[in-house]
């Protein structure tokens, strides 16, 4: 196995980070909230006024409580980076969240595993998002061409009266392997949820997604938006769910899922549910090939195949 010093291990990420799509410098800078975590080490942990972040490290990983303060609102994004740099390797995160009332933040985070061979990455994450508090969360997955790691993502979201969340989930760049998706979200009163993940599969990538909304306040919204590309011998099952449980409460399932190739194979199951007459829940799924006219239009100015594939893929992932 590789070994990595402290120093190393920072520089490593970062640069990966960079290929991720991150922005390089925020990571470097004193007055951005960030944390960086390799393995189970620790590597950056800084706060700003309004965002308190405190850290356990264990055997296998990190824990993590990060709090938004009552009324804080956060103008610069905070930036999140997990990763391991071995070809094998177990992280495991556990993170509570509080963004108390009427915070405001924006996260982002980029998970890397460029080398993983045998690589396991879980993430538990308890998350309070207060009333009329607002918390956008972007996380972007960079994997390496190995195809050798599983991830296993699990949140349990309650947001209060008049409370946003929104999270973004993309996993574009190098093999998935495995992944394991479960978000489930619990809304008060003219709460909002909106879950969105995006996956390219290629090779014997194997996705799965579990999207649960429940509506259980007045005027609760929610949408559980999910767009995958199935190539090569790829396989996905998508489950989307909302509950419409109160008065006036609007939800929707939004799931596409689109094959290129013979042996790939895509599931979508759409469950909506209403126990209140006046909830409205809808759904929509929709599994389909890669519109072969745009390829070919993309190819008659000079792409291969693949690379009109992959333009069109990204796309529709951006």
């Amino acid at each position: 196995m590789i070994s990595y010093s402290v120093e190393k291990e920072y520089q490593g990420l970062v640069d990966a980070y960079e290929k991720a799509g991150g922005d390089r410098s925020a990571l470097l800078s004193k007055d951005v909230a960030k944390l960086v975590i390799h393995q189970n080490k620790v590597l950056s942990a800084d706060g700003v006024t309004g965002i308190k972040i405190e850290t356990k490290e264990t055997e296998t990983g990190v824990n993590i409580y990060f709090l938004v303060e009552e009324g804080a609102k956060i103008q610069r994004p905070v930036h999140l980076c997990f990763g391991v740099l071995p070809r094998e390797g177990l992280q495991e995160i556990i993170l509570k969240v509080n963004a108390q009332d009427n915070s405001e933040v924006n996260v982002i985070a980029h998970c890397i595993f460029p080398n993983a061979v045998k690589v396991i990455h879980k993430m538990d994450a308890e998350i309070e998002i207060g009333n009329k508090a607002k918390f956008n969360y972007k996380e972007t997955h960079y994997h390496g061409d190995f195809g050798g790691i599983e991830v296993i993502p699990r949140a349990r979201i309650k947001v209060g009266k008049g409370g946003v969340w929104q999270s973004t989930f993309t996993l574009s760049q190098g093999l998935v392997g495995k992944l394991d998706y479960d978000f489930e979200v619990f809304c008060q009163d003219k709460g909002i949820a909106e879950l969105v993940v995006k996956a390219y599969g290629k090779g014997h990538d194997d996705i799965k997604v579990w999207e649960k909304i429940h509506l259980n306040g007045v005027g609760a919204r929610g949408l559980a938006k999910t767009r995958l590309v199935l190539s090569d011998k790829a396989k996905a099952e998508v489950k989307g769910e909302t509950y419409g449980n109160a008065p006036y409460a609007r939800g929707h399932v939004d799931c596409i899922e689109l094959v290129n190739g013979t042996e790939a194979v895509a599931k979508a199951i759409p469950i909506v549910s209403v126990t209140n007459e006046k909830a409205k829940v809808t759904h929509e799924a929709a599994i389909g090939s890669i519109d072969k006219r745009q390829v070919e239009t993309l190819m008659a100015r000079g792409l291969d195949e693949n690379e009109a594939v992959d333009v069109i893929v990204r796309g529709l992932l951006r």
